[in-house]
């Protein structure tokens, strides 16, 4: 990494630190606590603030996999095969993370911690076992191109379950876990709330961003260090013979 590019780095990061900071603040101080709840179900409406941004990333990283898998499979290359990979571990750690904060909001708020007949936790918990076997994949298959082809099928593939998350509650109905909470009643009613939402919407974006080139330029350093440990084996071979 020349000096330009690692200074642009360091400020992004910095940008990025100092946005979570911010977001922590406006989540739990700056927005006001949900009026229509009381006790450890108010506290635990600001796991809002995380949770749904998280799915936000998640939705995002998948749908950069969706198309470098599109990418890879017309062009060919590398360099997509990489993205969709660096996109997918982002993805799927965040998609984690919705499943685990999730709960973790529900239960004292609506005394459940998981219904296997909402549509959306249902859905979410398929596209997280999709990208988890995406991830199998790669690690079982050991010809680089045909896991490189099959990965990219099934990245683009399991994407088909994102709209189906996304649109569940308006489509099936909504449930005592997934009101819809924008309209009347919801964020829309209170300017704090909403802009503490879109102010973290924007930070986990940023952090997604920041950690995909972290991540993409990790796997290209592993991919260089396999390709001179390749040349070493076969230059040392040579000499042998």
């Amino acid at each position: 990494m020349n000096t330009r590019n690692f200074a642009a780095s360091s400020l992004l990061n910095g940008i990025t630190a100092l946005a979570v900071l911010i977001a922590l603040y406006l989540a739990l101080v700056y927005a006001p606590p949900a009026a229509n709840l009381v006790g450890a179900a108010q506290v635990a409406q600001r796991i809002f603030y995380f949770h749904v941004p998280s799915a936000w990333v998640g939705f995002l990283a998948f749908f950069v996999t969706f198309v470098a898998g599109i990418a890879y499979l017309w062009k060919g290359g590398r360099k997509w095969d990489i993205l969709a990979l660096s996109s997918v571990e982002i993805g799927l750690v965040f998609t984690t993370m919705v499943v685990f904060t999730g709960p973790l909001w529900a239960k004292p708020t609506w005394g459940v911690w998981w219904v296997w007949s909402d549509p959306k936790l249902s859905t979410v918990a398929i596209l997280w076992l999709i990208y988890f076997a995406y991830l199998m994949l790669r690690n079982t298959v050991e010809d680089e191109a045909r896991r490189a082809r099959l990965a990219a099928v099934l990245g683009i593939v399991g994407f088909l379950d994102v709209p189906i998350v996304f649109g569940a509650v308006r489509w099936w109905g909504q449930s005592i876990a997934h009101p819809i909470v924008f309209g009347s009643g919801g964020l829309s009613d209170s300017p704090r709330m909403l802009t503490a939402f879109l102010f973290c919407l924007g930070t986990f974006t940023l952090l997604y961003v920041v950690l995909l080139i972290q991540r993409v330029r990790l796997e290209k350093m592993r991919h260089e260090v396999e390709r001179l440990k390749s040349r070493i084996t076969d230059h040392t071979s040579s000499i042998t013979i």
